[in-house]
């Protein structure tokens, strides 16, 4: 994609600290996880095609005796050539010395600028650098382009390796939730399903969650991103339950919502059911070939069917999706790309246009309604009650794989397991 006469530079994640001599855990940048699976902080990668001397250059932390003694052992540039695959390797210290000779005679550089605005001083640094060189008939870097526009386009398409990684992550994400469902019972509070999810993830050998886990009970299952998980669960409430695992890197994202006490009250099941009739017409309209909206407009489509034969929406059914009549009970789409990012690279318009499924794109499919208490007219029945489904989709040749389809998903299948779960606790 590069071709020559051109060099990209990948920069790695930084340590950040949380408080007074406490870092954040570290997580390496998707792009440089992406291109060399090398995991420490302070790390460079530089790609040079044709360059003579090895095409791929990797700095990062040259080992040290007594920061290993705190910190744990460091890789070091001669480990990381073995380890790694990259053609050379230097400590990270000295790249002010090395790459802005490897940028000399480069046309183009490739590079995520303003991700790292302290990297991207650096780098206008070497290049003013350069100032006088063309007298001695050499030339500096005359272009900038985006990097993302190449890496991210790669790590949109998955490949088996990646997709092993990802039915693993799918797998231990399934046996979370299965854990979770076996256990709740009214007075507990939500951290405490928190608990049963990280337990499971980090029993099974995922150390971390993809994102904070998201256990909203009663009118919390209405916001978003509800990351507090600190009320008590009440008997009749519904929980909505959005964790997935990090396994290698790769996340996976699961939904599903359920009865505190069990059993689904009626007005509870007439959202829920409505909420997977679009997500299975989402995933029916999931096949190479269709585009990235059509999955949204047919969830949406079933969503409005619903509600109006719920009487929460009124008036002709063309009509009141013209007018988009459902974004007041669900504001989000039904998906986004998957990978290393939860919200994964790739653009879902190319040239103004929807983007077209592919043979592997992995992507979710989430339909919601969300009935706040706050939200004027509604029937009361119906006000506190919010709903999401989720699951991971792979783009296939003929069709698509729901990845975590081995999650039970209808409203009958899920009070069954929930009552399993009170069996076992009796027990």
């Amino acid at each position: 994609m590069m071709g020559q006469e051109g060099i990209a530079i990948v920069n790695g994640a930084h340590l950040t600290q949380r408080n007074l001599d406490v870092d954040y855990p570290f997580r390496q940048h998707s792009d440089m996880l992406y291109m060399t699976g090398f995991s420490e902080p302070e790390a460079v990668l530089v790609l040079i095609p044709g360059r003579e001397h090895g095409e791929s250059i990797l700095f990062c932390q040259a080992r040290d005796e007594n920061s290993e003694r705190w910190t744990g052992e460091i890789t070091g540039p001669e480990r990381a050539r073995q380890l790694y695959g990259v053609d050379d390797a230097f400590p990270i210290n000295d790249i002010d010395e090395i790459l802005p000779g490897l940028l000399e005679n480069q046309r183009r550089v490739y590079h995520c600028m303003g991700e790292d605005r302290d990297f991207d001083d650096r780098l206008l640094r070497w290049l003013h650098g350069f100032s006088g060189y063309r007298q001695s008939g050499g030339h500096s870097p005359g272009e900038f382009v985006q990097l993302g526009q190449y890496l991210h386009e790669l790590r949109l398409f998955k490949s088996q390796t990646e997709l092993a990684l990802m039915r693993r992550g799918a797998d231990i994400t399934i046996k979370a939730h299965e854990r979770l469902m076996c256990s709740i019972t009214p007075g507990q509070y939500e951290y405490q399903l928190e608990a049963e999810l990280l337990h499971q993830f980090m029993i099974m050998g995922a150390r971390h969650a993809a994102y904070p886990c998201i256990v909203g009970s009663g009118d919390n299952a209405c916001v978003m991103h509800y990351v507090a998980n600190n009320r008590r669960m009440e008997d009749g409430d519904l929980v909505l339950v959005d964790a997935g695992c990090e396994h290698e890197g790769y996340a996976s994202d699961v939904t599903r919502t359920l009865p505190v006490n069990g059993r689904f009250s009626t007005p509870q099941r007439e959202i829920y059911d409505i909420v997977l009739a679009a997500h299975e017409a989402a995933r029916r309209e999931i096949q190479p070939g269709n585009h990235w909206n059509q999955p949204h407009m047919a969830a949406m489509r079933a969503v409005t069917e619903g509600l109006v034969g719920l009487k929460i929406l009124e008036g002709d059914i063309d009509a009141l999706m013209e007018d988009e009549a459902y974004r007041p009970f669900t504001m989000h789409r039904i998906g986004h790309w998957l990978g290393l990012d939860v919200h994964d690279v790739g653009e879902y318009r190319v040239e103004e246009q929807w983007r077209v499924f592919e043979q592997g794109m992995v992507m979710t499919v989430e339909p919601g309604i969300y009935l706040g208490r706050d939200l004027s007219g509604v029937p009361e029945r119906y006000r506190g009650i919010g709903v999401r489904i989720e699951d991971d989709v792979l783009l296939t040749r003929k069709g698509h794989e729901v990845l975590t389809d081995a999650l039970v998903r209808d409203a009958a299948g899920i009070e069954a397991l929930m009552a399993s779960g009170a069996v076992q606790r009796q027990e």
